[in-house]
C-alpha cells in the first residue's frame, strides 16, 4: 500500500472510531443506555501491506490451480482450489475488520491489481499447462512461496488475530505441499525445493498431515 492510502485508511479508521485507538471493548452511552462497541487498534503500514498483498496472493494460488484443474483430471487442483477460496474469505473478514479497502476488485480469474502477481499468474499457468507433472511442480512452488511470504507477514505482524489467521493458513499451505509432493512422486518423479530452503521442504514433507485422522501420513509415513 502506497503512503497516501495508507493516510487516507489511517484517517477513516480514526474518524470511524472517533477518539485514541486502542485494542478491546469499550463502553459508549446511547440514549441513557451503556452499549459496548468494539474499538480495533489500528495496524502499521508493514501490516497493512501484508495482508493486502496476502489477500491476492490466496487468490493468484485459486485461479492458478482453477485453471490447472481445468486442463488436467487430477482432483488435487480442484480440492486445493476450494481451500484457497476459504483462505482469501478468512482475509477478506480482516480487511473488514480493519477498514481496508479490498484489492480484489474483479475476482475473475487471472485478474490481479497487483502487476506482479498478475504477471506471475501467466507463467505460472504457461509452464503448467506443459503436462501434468509441470502442472504438479507449479502447485508445490505456489505452497512454497505462500510458506515464505507467511512467515514474513507474521514476523511483522503484532495483532494476534492477524497472526492466527496466517498460521492457519501456513498450515494449510504446508499440507498443500505435502499433497502435490505425493501426486508428483506417485509419478516416479523425486521433489526438490523451488523456493524454499531444502531442508525446511523435507521437514514439512517428512511430518504428517496437520488435519483430520491419525491415517494422514507425512511423506515418509511417519
Amino acid at each position: 500500500m502506497n503512503t497516501k492510502q495508507s493516510i487516507l485508511t489511517a484517517t477513516i479508521v480514526s474518524l470511524l472510531v472517533s477518539g485514541p485507538i486502542q485494542a478491546g471493548w469499550k463502553a459508549q452511552s446511547q440514549g441513557g443506555s451503556d452499549a459496548q462497541i468494539q474499538v480495533v487498534e489500528q495496524l502499521s503500514d508493514a501490516e497493512e501491506a501484508n495482508l493486502l498483498f496476502m489477500r491476492e496472493e490466496e487468490k493468484l494460488a485459486r485461479d492458478v490451480y482453477r485453471t490447472l484443474s481445468k486442463q488436467w483430471s487430477q482432483p488435487v487442483f480442484y480440492n486445493i482450489s476450494t481451500s484457497e477460496q476459504r483462505h482469501m474469505d478468512s482475509l477478506a473478514v480482516l480487511l473488514n475488520r480493519y477498514a481496508l479497502l479490498d484489492p480484489v476488485i474483479d475476482d475473475s480469474v487471472g485478474v490481479f491489481v497487483n502487476p506482479e502477481l498478475a504477471a506471475l499468474y501467466t507463467a505460472l499457468t504457461t509452464e503448467g499447462a506443459e503436462s501434468l507433472i509441470a502442472a504438479l511442480i507449479v502447485g508445490a512452488k505456489i505452497e512454497e512461496i505462500d510458506i515464505l511470504d507467511l512467515q514474513r507477514a507474521i514476523a511483522e505482524s503484532t495483532h494476534p488475530d492477524l497472526i492466527q489467521v496466517y498460521e492457519n493458513l501456513m498450515r494449510g499451505s504446508r499440507n498443500h505441499l505435502r499433497a502435490f509432493v505425493r501426486q508428483i512422486e506417485g509419478l516416479g518423479v523425486a521433489y526438490e525445493s523451488q523456493m524454499m530452503e531444502q531442508s525446511d521442504v523435507d521437514m514439512i514433507l517428512d511430518s504428517p498431515m496437520e488435519r483430520g485422522r491419525n491415517s494422514l501420513k507425512g511423506r515418509r509415513g511417519r
